[in-house]
């Protein structure tokens, strides 16, 4: 599965500017709010935050996930962000988050949506690769390592 067609060059920033975690998401869903596929950004930030209520979505090794199935979109949607200071985000590990994939899939998305925070939490176990993404200079980097198989 090709994850860069759900993510486009537009929707990569190495420049997140936040500070607290409704920052990061807040910052994260008016990335996403720049793709086609988005219908409603306040439903989607909404969405957003109220999963990330349940149960952090900060993985570990200072990547988080922040997702939501939702009515705001037409198709699932991936937007990165980089954050060089890193932002306390309730990680799993306690340490504080780099690297973003918010994503965003219509609520009878089950099996996509499954798939492709399958594919990205694979692609993030690498140390190489998260470091690949640390130090990307493109967005075009980013959409070809989220396309990598390994």
């Amino acid at each position: 599965m090709k994850l860069s067609k759900f993510c486009e060059e537009n929707l990569v920033t190495f420049d997140l500017k936040a500070t607290t975690k409704g920052e990061a998401i807040e910052q994260l869903v008016d990335l996403a709010a720049a793709s086609s596929m988005i219908k409603d950004r306040e439903q989607l930030l909404k969405d957003v935050k109220e999963r990330e209520e349940l149960v952090t979505t900060g993985v570990g090794y200072g990547v988080a996930f922040p997702h939501a199935k939702t009515r705001s979109v037409k198709g699932i949607v991936i937007a990165f962000g980089r954050s060089a200071d890193g932002v306390e985000f309730d990680a799993m590990d306690h340490q504080a988050v780099h690297l973003f994939f918010l994503i965003a899939a219509p609520e009878d998305a089950i099996g996509a949506h499954l798939n492709v925070m399958a594919r990205l939490s694979y692609l993030m176990k690498s140390e190489e690769n998260r470091e690949k993404l640390l130090v990307a200079t493109s967005p075009g980097d980013v959409l070809a390592l989220i396309d990598k198989v390994d």
